[in-house]
């Protein structure tokens, strides 16, 4: 069992290869933890750090371990059990943008038995995937919800997800009928968490969250004025979905 909390700077790396090949990278840094105890850091750096339960999940307050089971509870999945180990952003300085949440699902033996990915888009929504990982860390998904105004709501996702421990190490693939046109990774190595390591990161990467809605509408720009079309929200008129800005993934 990985000891939490941790940090995993890493490089988060977006590449789409149809209509045309164009990539994305991006370096951050993640956070392991127990949702049950998220990290408390000193109180002069705790701007940098701050872990809120109504960033997550329905988003009305209740702690993330709660609103975990009852989101496994609504898919006829009974509590894990044993720890859950949470891979995400921190708010840093009043701020957080999620793209995704990994959350490993360990029974009372300490086994990996599932893995929820919490998806947010750049419109405020937010989605769930409840996946069962085989040996080897792998899970499908039907996509089921809008993340980027270039990909209808279409295809199945492959994630390889294999807990993080010295590297985190995930991949999501993208496949729709035709092909491969969309993978992400996230790849890094782990660091204790300490003081010197924290203020570290946060000055290496500042408004960490506020770079990744940053990049995530620059490339959203450029993807657009390369003649890349625009595909509506469902539900909503086109009119109301011709902003590139929002997404790349």
């Amino acid at each position: 069992m990985t000891a939490v909390p941790a940090l995993y700077p890493c490089t988060i790396t977006h590449v789409r290869t149809a209509p045309f090949r164009y990539t994305l990278r991006h370096r951050t840094y993640l956070w392991l933890l127990d949702p049950d105890r998220p990290p408390v850091l000193p109180r002069p750096l705790r701007p940098l750090a701050r872990f809120d339960p109504r960033d997550h999940f329905t988003g009305d307050g209740r702690p993330v371990r709660a609103a975990l089971e009852a989101f496994l509870a609504a898919h006829g999945v009974p509590p894990p059990g044993g720890p859950v180990l949470m891979l995400t952003h921190a708010r840093v300085l009043g701020h957080v943008f999620n793209p995704l949440t990994l959350y490993w699902c360990h029974d009372p033996h300490g086994t990996p038995r599932h893995v929820v990915a919490e998806v947010h888009n750049t419109y405020g929504g937010r989605h769930c995937y409840l996946l069962h990982p085989d040996a080897s860390g792998t899970a499908s998904a039907d996509k089921e919800f809008y993340v980027s105004p270039f990909f209808p709501v279409d295809g199945r996702y492959r994630m390889r997800l294999p807990v993080p421990g010295h590297r985190l190490d995930v991949t999501v693939h993208l496949d729709r009928d035709g092909g491969r046109p969309f993978t992400a990774t996230v790849r890094g190595g782990r660091r204790a968490v300490t003081a010197r390591e924290v203020l570290r990161q946060a000055l290496r990467h500042p408004w960490s969250t506020v770079a990744v809605s940053a990049a995530i509408r620059v490339h959203g720009i450029r993807l657009y004025l390369k003649g890349l079309p625009v595909q509506p929200r469902p539900g909503q008129a086109a009119a109301n979905t011709r902003n590139p800005e929002e997404s790349v993934t």
